[in-house]
């Protein structure tokens, strides 16, 4: 018998959700072959899930929901929200030292930290076999860690929760430090560019870590916002995410399959965290976190080397088609930092700046020619 997708605790969770935010939500379910069971206390769902078995699949699918719900998750202290932590290979790290000495055998004095996209999680940094970060273990002697958060929040929010969580971290490392890089995927690099700068100029006396960070990475990440539809908000980035092809029947973006009309509705929703991928803010604008609004241009740490990859789909063009180039979701320019008016401009050295070609955004976690341009550039 084919296993549920999502978990009996995992439906509990959505029936909390306002049904004007997601009408047709039970449909998803029930697409997905959701079962139903008895009720539970919300506290004890948390418990329940850490021994169940880890399936990639349901992993995607609350990754997807957090990305277009997730504010309204928090906010409601639905059991479905994430919550930021640190993890390998998709259970979580203990951060204190003697538990991450016994989880993280054969750690070394170089920390790599990954930070996904929206509506992705961690896992998702192996696709098509090839994980960037295992690859820097490989070839440049990194100890990769993988942060797993809610990516409805705003990009400021996740800035203020990461940035004493990346102290504790750095604190508890089993040896001393010697190379802190971080490498963040789409709003992954928005997150890590928050966390330093609240690090640094938000959090009471400022804290060690953001002036210890060695490099980051920014992979397609849009610096100055992304072209989000009202289809393409998480919804592309996770039908792109599932095992199966878009042309298979299997596929969730299929026509035929019972969960495409319900996800497309679902695409719809604008979560604090859409609404900030697609301004491109590190920090909110005055009045709160509710992502509607351009947040003041925040610069690259300057203590830190910034390296931008972006991602280009099709043929080189000049002119005014030059600017319309994209990954199929982030602008080349956006990916690069770059930006008409002076003062927004970010300046990426030139020498750490590559726009690989024929390749879409998501492609840019298995592309050879990233993994190449990493090891030379943390290497």
């Amino acid at each position: 018998m084919t296993q549920p997708l999502l978990q009996a605790a995992d439906l509990r969770g959505a029936a909390r959700l306002s049904s004007d935010a997601v009408e047709g939500l039970a449909t998803l379910v029930e697409a997905m072959q959701v079962p139903r069971s008895g009720a539970a206390r919300p506290s004890d769902l948390a418990a329940a899930a850490a021994h169940e078995p880890l399936r990639p699949e349901r992993e995607a699918v609350i990754a997807a929901l957090n990305g277009v719900l997730g504010d309204h998750l928090a906010a409601t202290g639905n059991a479905l929200a994430i919550t930021m932590a640190f993890r390998r290979a998709g259970r979580p790290l203990q951060v204190e030292r003697a538990a991450l000495r016994s989880r993280l055998a054969g750690a070394t004095p170089r920390l790599l930290v990954l930070l996904h996209d929206l509506c992705l999680n961690d896992l998702q940094w192996r696709r098509a076999d090839h994980d960037h970060g295992a690859a820097l273990a490989r070839e440049a002697g990194y100890t990769p860690v993988y942060l797993h958060y809610n990516s409805g929040l705003s990009v400021s929010t996740n800035g203020r929760i990461l940035a004493p969580l990346m102290e504790r971290l750095y604190d508890a490392w089993p040896m001393p430090i010697e190379r802190l890089a971080m490498l963040g995927h789409g709003m992954g690099g928005l997150v890590a560019r928050s966390a330093i700068h609240h690090g640094m100029f938000i959090q009471r006396g400022g804290l060690r870590w953001p002036t210890r960070v060695n490099d980051l990475v920014c992979l397609g990440t849009p610096h100055h916002g992304a072209a989000l539809d009202g289809s393409a908000k998480g919804l592309s980035l996770l039908l792109g995410a599932t095992p199966q092809p878009p042309g298979h029947p299997g596929h969730p973006g299929h026509p035929d399959h019972p969960a495409h009309p319900v996800l497309a509705r679902l695409g719809r929703l604008r979560s604090a965290g859409i609404e900030d991928l697609r301004l491109g803010n590190v920090v909110s604008a005055p009045g709160g976190d509710d992502g509607t609004q351009r947040g003041a241009t925040v610069g690259l740490p300057d203590r830190t080397r910034c390296f931008a990859i972006a991602a280009r789909l099709g043929q080189p063009a000049g002119g005014a088609r030059a600017r319309l180039a994209s990954d199929g979701l982030v602008p080349v320019a956006s990916a690069l930092g770059r930006h008409r008016e002076p003062g927004r401009d970010l300046g990426f050295a030139a020498e750490h700046q590559a726009v690989v070609p024929d390749t879409g955004h998501l492609d840019l976690l298995a592309s050879a020619s990233v993994s190449r341009l990493l090891q030379q550039w943390l290497g």
